[in-house]
């Protein structure tokens, strides 16, 4: 690691053992590779190049039979009720008896923010703790039981990231209408870095993510309680307020009766929309900050690096739900417009709200991958989607694939995008 120190910045540059370039945010040389390849472009190169082929093959009808019958086999395969309820409480076993330690380790009381969420925790009260300013007094009130009742402040987001956990389950099976895509979401995060690192963290847990995941399930479920869970996010983490557009077009593009879907807006307009506008209003910047908007771009390689399996597959993934999209299957074009939100969320935050990015804002992008992998698996079509031509979900499809292929290009050479990274 390399630190140049100036009236301006801190530079910093990380190299594996190799020397191979990992992550960069050096002002600009003359003597800079812009071009350097990074320590992930040779497997992500070679996933994508074999990606394509696959496509190729396909396309030309050249794929051989054996192949074609195991993908197909994959994409068909489906369990019992009873099978999926083994394997899930299964999963979440193994979860908790490789997790459950990490609720006495003391790593996370050298974070920055953990004292903070100590003190916030301990000093809360449903008096003096009403936030002016739409904080977070959910989320601390939580901590304030874990810490209060239960001895530790690290019980309630434990017992919070293994409710999300099967609310993720619960989300892929209802879009995609089938147990195994349920399964395969629940595996696909369970071996995420990003998403285990903060697991069992108080000092930044994951209630606002479940609530939303929750607000988006009981769209099917119970619309009229999907703005309540949406509240609860929002009260969880003022954050969420970004993601309402993600939720009307979720709505919108939803297999709800046109009726169902206009009470869920309206409810929705009245409920919520306007906390969401002070919330904006209250954590809007001065003015825009290029520097913060590049540095915000660059965040998705530097706080997923260690999750290869989504720094490999994103591209494809945008590709592989376009194409569903055309085929009827619901909610691909829904799991497009939440996987890029969560990508833009970042460079609009850093560069409109002057908010620093932080990595635990990534794990719904970890949730929303997850999902959308299990889409692939989905037998929900609607087969009037294929000969309806809909201008804004093809733009939708555009967008994303323009955005997974920026996300990756920057992955593939860090130092493309050469800023002083704000670190405060």
């Amino acid at each position: 690691m390399t630190f140049v120190n100036n009236a301006n910045a801190i530079a910093i540059e990380v190299r594996d053992q190799e020397g191979r370039l990992v992550i960069s945010s050096l002002e600009p040389t003359k003597n800079s590779n812009l071009f350097e390849p990074g320590v992930w472009a040779p497997p992500i190169l070679t996933a994508n190049l074999i990606f394509l082929f696959l496509v190729i093959l396909n396309y030309k009808k050249g794929l051989p039979v054996t192949i074609k019958k195991s993908i197909k086999f994959i994409f068909e395969y489906e369990v019992s009720h009873k099978v999926a309820l083994i394997i899930v409480v299964s999963l979440i076993a193994i979860y908790v008896i490789f997790n459950v330690s990490k609720i006495w380790n003391p790593e996370e009381e050298s974070w920055g923010d953990y004292e903070i969420a100590v003190s916030q925790a301990k000093n809360w009260s449903a008096f003096s703790n009403i936030s002016l300013s739409l904080g977070s007094d959910l989320r601390f009130f939580l901590l304030s039981i874990s810490l209060n009742i239960f001895g530790n402040i690290r019980i309630i987001p434990f017992i919070v990231s293994i409710s999300l956990l099967v609310m993720t389950y619960y989300l892929a099976a209802e879009l995609s209408k089938k147990r195994f895509a349920g399964i395969i979401s629940i595996v696909i995060l369970l071996q995420s870095n990003l998403f285990l690192k903060y697991s069992v963290s108080a000092t930044e847990d994951n209630t606002w993510t479940l609530f939303y995941i929750l607000s988006l399930y009981l769209v099917y479920k119970k619309w009229f309680l999907s703005p309540l869970a949406y509240g609860l996010s929002f009260l969880s983490k003022p954050l969420t307020a970004i993601f309402l557009p993600m939720t009307f077009f979720f709505i919108y593009t939803s297999s709800l009766s046109k009726k169902e879907k206009t009470r869920t807006a309206l409810l929705y307009i009245t409920t919520i929309l306007i906390p969401v506008v002070i919330a904006i209003y209250l954590y809007r910047g001065t003015s825009f900050d290029p520097n913060g908007f590049w540095t915000g771009l660059i965040a998705f390689q530097i706080f997923l690096r260690f999750d290869g399996l989504i720094l490999v597959l994103l591209l494809p993934l945008a590709i592989g739900l376009f194409v569903a999209s055309k085929k009827g299957i619901l909610h691909a074009d829904s799991l497009m417009i939440l996987i890029t939100g969560i990508l833009w969320s970042a460079p609009l935050l850093a560069g409109f709200a002057e908010i620093t990015n932080q990595a635990y804002r990534f794990v719904p992008l970890v949730v929303f991958f997850a999902i959308g992998i299990s889409i692939l698996f989905s037998n929900n079509m609607n087969k009037q989607l294929v000969t309806k031509k809909n201008f804004v979900t093809t733009l939708v499809s555009l967008f994303t694939i323009v955005t997974a292929f920026v996300s990756v290009i920057l992955v593939i050479f860090p130092n493309l995008i050469q800023i002083s990274y704000k670190l405060f």
